[in-house]
């Protein structure tokens, strides 16, 4: 996997994040992020196809995959988004880039929301893959959503309850929880797979994605009203899965309209994990998308 891409770890805003990264340093820079309970191994079919357009920045967000797992407390803030959004930008910034492109999935995509606000003049534009806005989709939880989307409502249990059901079999909860949100199916190369599996497999990465989903429940959403009605200005087009549960359980794009004043999307042919399911087309609508705002 990611072939030509230098691997290296660079200094974010209190975390050190494991970075892939290839493309000429002239070109545009892209940063891709990866959702739960991925790696940027989630990008190894879609990223060497936007290298050829951008200098495409791929790192494990804090907490996850080969990249350090701060210390939480009980606030979570240590994994706020705004805490993940500030090591992204500062680890652009070690990288040299004051301003980039986003491209994101899952949680990924919520951290990019939170930097889009944070950091509006660090954000060309953006691609985000299924999701709708944290906070809407907690206010308009369903028992359809509840229901299909029971790992939100189970990982921000007090701890150790989750960590300690999780870790009796790390490998057999990931596939429950993957596979569940594919229909069953395996969309994941071998490869990618193994490096899920073996980074999901330590007691600090189990708490760390577990703080990660307490603070969306939480400080995310203390966050996001203390914003009140502003609106996310950056250029961002939103595409959600039709075969998923966003498509299912909300109205994602007049979700968007209420959080970002610059919104379009669509649903794709796919399941959740649509950058695994349908590389080329996301990386064709992604080069497309950023080349109107180059």
């Amino acid at each position: 996997m990611f072939e030509g891409f230098i691997e290296d770890t660079i200094e974010g805003a209190g975390a050190s994040l494991f970075v892939r990264y290839a493309g000429a340093e002239g070109r545009l820079p892209l940063v891709l992020l990866h959702g739960y309970p991925q790696t940027s191994a989630m990008w190894h079919q879609v990223a060497p196809l936007l290298a050829n357009d951008f200098r495409v920045i791929c790192p494990d967000l804090r907490g996850y995959g080969r990249s350090t797992k701060p210390a939480s407390d009980d606030r979570h803030a240590a994994y706020s988004k705004r805490a993940m959004a500030n090591d992204i930008v500062r680890a652009m910034e070690n990288l040299g880039h004051d301003t980039f492109f986003i491209g994101a999935h899952d949680r990924g995509a919520r951290v990019a929301h939170r930097l889009g606000l944070d950091h509006p003049e660090r954000v060309r534009a953006m691609t985000l893959l299924d999701i709708a806005p944290t906070r809407e989709m907690f206010g308009q939880t369903s028992a359809s959503f509840a229901t299909a989307y029971w790992h939100w409502f189970f990982l921000i249990q007090k701890y150790p309850l989750p960590e300690d059901i999780i870790g009796k079999d790390p490998a057999g909860f990931w596939k429950k929880k993957c596979f569940n949100q594919t229909d069953g199916d395996n969309p994941f190369d071998p490869s990618a797979l193994e490096e899920y599996l073996t980074a999901f497999q330590s007691a600090e990465a189990i708490h760390a994605s577990c703080e990660d989903y307490r603070a969306a429940a939480s400080i995310d959403i203390e966050h996001d009203n203390a914003d009140c009605d502003r609106r996310l200005d950056v250029p961002l087009r939103v595409y959600w899965a039709k075969r998923g549960v966003i498509e299912k359980c909300f109205d994602a794009l007049a979700l968007w309209q209420q959080r970002a004043s610059n919104v379009s999307g669509e649903a794709l042919n796919a399941t959740h994990y649509m950058a695994e399911e349908i590389p080329q087309e996301i990386a064709m609508r992604m080069q497309a998308f950023f080349a109107q705002h180059s």
